[in-house]
């Protein structure tokens, strides 16, 4: 039975992601930060998924020591998929990780970044092992900010959210061009999820009534997380994915319809840029791949 790891689990586009793996199959490892919404997270899976094989483990991306602590507890067993799906989004004050990074680059990229490379070993004890790193449509306007990637000068949420989700889109593309110069079999995609219902807004920009008017704005026009998930899926699971692609919706400028490759914008692209971030991220986390 292939065995998924899905980061940030418990709800949103992470849970509708694992229910998806537990229905085709897959041994699912559901990781958050809390062992009461882990456990709260399985009774809903297996109440959906009867039969399901599932599992809860603690890992919270925002801190590198917890990273290293989950991957040493995963230790020799073999894993076929890996989500990077765990995010946060558009704080209105700059906020900072355990480690010192601005908190949406430090959890939804430089966390996603030493897990992935902390159990590339793993992977690569099964035969056609893949990472899914989850991206947006924030890509689009995003810029890798060399100069200040901690935003410290200069803090936007949404520059922040932006910069994370460009900055995985990038990881997803160098990471396959790193593995295939080693001729490792796995395979590395990218994907998003248009625009999907979940907390992500109240759970960023915060509680009050204005945050509640615009979720409750967002939540008219997006999908469910169901939906949203989709691209995710097709990424984990269909067997004709395309090395270092990117998938989302095919319709509505990529917001709803059937999965289909994605447009990746220019900075996206931009391969000098790419392996600078790469350099950039391995200083900063302290891990690199296996030579």
């Amino acid at each position: 039975m292939p065995v998924s790891v899905v980061t940030g689990a418990t709800g949103g586009l992470g849970y509708a992601v694992a229910k998806g793996l537990a229905k085709a199959g897959h041994h699912v490892v559901v990781t958050g930060r809390s062992k009461e919404h882990g456990a709260d997270a399985l009774a809903r899976l297996r109440a959906e998924a009867p039969g399901a094989e599932l599992e809860f483990q603690l890992c919270d991306v925002s801190s590198l020591e917890a990273v290293a602590a989950f991957a040493a507890a995963w230790g020799s067993r073999p894993l076929d998929v890996l989500v990077n799906n765990a995010g946060v989004m558009a704080f209105p004050q700059r906020q900072t990780t355990v480690d010192g990074f601005e908190r949406q680059l430090g959890t939804n990229y430089l966390g996603h970044f030493a897990l992935t490379l902390r159990l590339l070993s793993a992977l690569l004890r099964t035969e056609r092992p893949r990472v899914v790193s989850v991206s947006s449509l924030a890509h689009r306007s995003g810029q890798i900010q060399f100069d200040d990637l901690h935003l410290e000068r200069n803090y936007d949420p949404m520059r922040a959210y932006r910069q994370s989700k460009l900055a995985m889109l990038m990881f997803a593309r160098e990471l396959q061009r790193r593995v295939d110069q080693h001729g490792w079999p796995l395979l590395s995609v990218a994907a998003h999820p248009r625009w999907s219902a979940t907390r992500i807004v109240l759970n960023g920009m915060g509680q009050g009534l204005r945050e509640r008017f615009i979720q409750a704005g967002f939540n008219l026009v997006a999908q469910s997380a169901d939906a949203g998930a989709m691209p995710m899926l097709h990424a984990a699971l269909d067997p004709d994915v395309a090395p270092g692609c990117y998938y989302g919706p095919s319709r509505w400028d990529e917001r709803r319809g059937p999965v289909a490759p994605s447009k990746v914008m220019g900075q996206g692209r931009d391969d000098a840029a790419a392996s600078r971030l790469w350099a950039v991220s391995e200083q900063l986390t302290g891990v690199k791949l296996p030579s």
